[in-house]
Parts: structure tokens; C-alpha cells; sequence
């Protein structure tokens, strides 16, 4: 933005103490001058001593006068003085750490994330401003590496079926003979799986602007309509679904709500035991907010590999041995939704295998 300019914050408190320190010296000097012409008499008699004979009037005042005003006045330059030279070092004093948190702002603008100011001292308003951006650029870097790192796997994982697409049309191409509907087929499972990922990534990205429109719903419903979806899937795998719970008032988009629930049961069905699994859907009223919770059997799950399962793209062999690898997307939109519906994602590993998943929301 183009501005005109004008004096610096420096000069300007300079000349705040300059005019302040004036004001005073004036003040005083005009308490002083109040106090002479109050106590002091206009004239006085000048009587001798000697024969008590009166000799003359002297006048006090007027010569008072004379002896106060240049006086008054050498006082006043030098309380000007004064004050623009002291104010200037006081201001400079004052201003130093903010010189600091621009230099470190431009150095940001700049591209430089890493910088940070880590400004010493005790704890005042410059301080805390310094500490503030610190921590503003710690997870601004972080947040742009996290986006660097996601365009580049996402990159990859896009690439991987146009790869395998064109190796099959080669294939194709250079031996005429080859079973087409084999190479058909392979297509239509390439192509299915870049659409879901091409899905995936369109809803991930609009979960993060937060463009969608908010209503009233009841997250119990929203779960119930996810596990009916999908209980084919967990009759097919062998898992059992419980669900239950209380009416959950919210405020939200249905369909970014429900895609959510969607994952989590989706998740805990899929990474379940092969056999006899079990999933717990629940939805519960807590203060000043709703969540929800979904349980499911599977094999032991360490903190510390849980912690990693909302990055983009973990999946298959990553987790637990399963057939279904998916896009790697779900739990990460799981947590954008969460985030954009100013909500909290928790992962915890259960004692007895398995994983407990709970999205806690504000309650309408």
C-alpha cells in the first residue's frame, strides 16, 4: 500500500515529551509567578533605621518582574532543549525492540520463515508483540511445509495411475494380441482410483476454505445414516456395528458432516480384525459441545504410529495389514472438516487393540 509520508513514530514522541516537559516547566513557573503576586506586596516603603523617617516607595513588583521573566524564559529554552534531546534518546530506547519486529516482519514478507525474533528482557507489550510473531511464524512454517509436502505427494500419488495407464495402453498398443478386456478392465480400476483421489483432494480443499453453507442438524442422525450406508461393507468383512447415543444438535453442512462420519466408520470397519471385528459408534452431549465417537477392534496400535494416521497418504501397509489402502485421504479430511467446523480430532490407541477416534464440536 502506497502512503504519503509523514514524521516517525520517533519524532513524534520526541516531540509528545518536548511539548509535555514545556507544559509543565510552564505550569510551574506560572504556580511560582501566582504565588509571588499573592504574597508579595506591590510596593514596599523604604524607612531609615536610624530616625524612622519614612524615605520613598520601591516598587517590588515591577522589578520582580524584571528579574523573573528573562529568567523565566532561559528556563523554558532550556527545558525545550532539554526535552528534544532527551525525548529523541528515550524514543529510541523505547522503539528498539519494535525495529527489531519489523525488521523480522520484512524478512518474512521476504520468504524467510525460519527468522525469529527472540527478544530479550521481561515480559512487557513489546515483548509479548515479539513473542506473538515468533510463534506466528513458527506455525505459519510449519503450515507451508506442511503444504509443500502434501502438493508433492499428492503429485505423486497422481502421477502413479497416469503412469500405469500409459503402460497398460503401450502394452496394448505393441502387442495386438494381448486380452483387451484384461487391459480394459485394469483401466477402469485406475481410473476409478485417480477419481477418487481427484474427489478426495476437491473435498479436502474445500473443507479448508470453509466455503459451504451452515444449518441446524443432529450428529446422531448424520452417524446413524453413515453406519446404515455402510453396512453392507461390515457384513462382507465379517465386522459387527453398534451404534448409539444422544441427540447431538449442531450447526454445520450436512454433507461435509456426513462425509466425515462416513470415514470414520468406513476406517474402523476396513482396518478391523479379519474376523469377528467389532465397531462402537456413539454420539454424546458434553459442556458446550457435542462428539463423536467411533471405536473399532483391530490389532495393537503404539501412540506414536496413531499420532501420524491424519497425515495425508498413510495408509495401506503403513497402518495395519489389510486389502483396502484406500487414497490415503480420509483422516485428514476427517480432521480439515473438524477444523473448519471449529472442532478438535483425538486418536487414541485402545488397550486391548484397535483405535478409538472421537470429534468433539461445539453444540448449537
Amino acid at each position: 500500500m502506497d502512503r504519503a509520508h509523514g514524521l516517525s513514530v520517533r519524532a513524534r514522541l520526541t516531540l509528545s515529551y518536548a511539548g509535555f516537559l514545556m507544559l509543565a516547566g510552564v505550569l510551574l513557573l506560572a504556580a511560582v509567578w501566582l504565588f509571588l503576586l499573592r504574597y508579595v506586596p506591590d510596593r514596599a516603603m523604604l524607612i531609615n533605621a536610624d530616625d524612622s523617617a519614612m524615605n520613598g516607595v520601591f516598587p517590588i513588583r515591577s522589578s520582580l518582574l524584571r528579574e523573573f521573566a528573562p529568567r523565566a524564559a532561559a528556563v523554558l529554552a532550556f527545558l525545550l532543549v532539554f526535552g528534544l534531546v532527551g525525548g529523541w534518546i528515550l524514543a529510541g530506547r523505547m522503539l528498539a525492540p519494535l525495529t527489531r519486529i519489523t525488521g523480522a516482519t520484512r524478512l518474512a514478507s521476504a520468504g524467510a520463515l525460519s527468522h525469529r525474533i527472540r527478544l530479550p528482557g521481561r515480559k512487557d507489550e513489546f515483548r509479548e508483540l515479539a513473542d506473538a510473531f515468533d510463534t506466528m511464524l513458527a506455525r505459519l512454517e510449519e503450515h507451508v511445509d506442511e503444504q509443500r509436502r502434501f502438493a508433492a505427494d499428492a503429485s505423486h500419488e497422481l502421477r502413479t495411475p497416469l503412469a500405469i495407464s500409459k503402460a497398460l495402453i503401450e502394452v496394448a498398443r505393441n502387442d495386438p494380441e494381448h486380452d483387451r478386456a484384461e487391459v480394459i478392465e485394469r483401466l477402469h480400476a485406475v481410473n476409478t482410483r485417480a477419481i477418487d483421489l481427484t474427489e478426495a483432494l476437491l473435498l479436502l480443499s474445500r473443507a479448508e476454505r470453509r466455503t459451504f453453507t451452515r444449518e441446524h442438524l443432529d450428529l446422531s442422525l448424520l452417524a446413524e445414516e453413515a453406519t446404515e450406508t455402510l453396512l453392507p461393507l461390515a457384513e462382507k468383512r465379517g465386522v459387527t456395528l453398534e451404534t448409539g447415543g444422544d441427540i447431538a444438535p449442531i450447526v454445520g453442512s450436512p454433507a461435509l458432516l456426513l462425509q466425515l462420519a462416513t470415514n470414520l466408520v468406513q476406517n474402523a470397519i476396513v482396518h478391523n480384525l479379519p474376523d469377528g471385528g467389532e465397531v462402537w459408534v456413539r454420539t454424546d452431549v458434553r459442556p458446550g459441545g457435542v462428539a463423536l465417537t467411533v471405536e473399532n477392534s483391530g490389532e495393537r496400535i503404539s501412540p506414536e504410529l496413531a499420532s501420524t494416521f491424519t497425515e495425508p497418504f498413510r495408509r495401506g501397509a503403513e497402518r495395519v495389514h489389510t486389502d483396502h489402502g484406500g487414497v490415503g485421504l480420509g483422516l485428514a479430511i476427517v480432521r480439515s472438516i473438524a477444523h473448519a467446523h471449529d472442532g478438535t480430532l483425538a486418536l487414541t490407541p485402545r488397550p486391548a487393540g484397535g483405535l478409538r477416534v472421537t470429534v468433539e464440536l461445539p453444540r448449537a
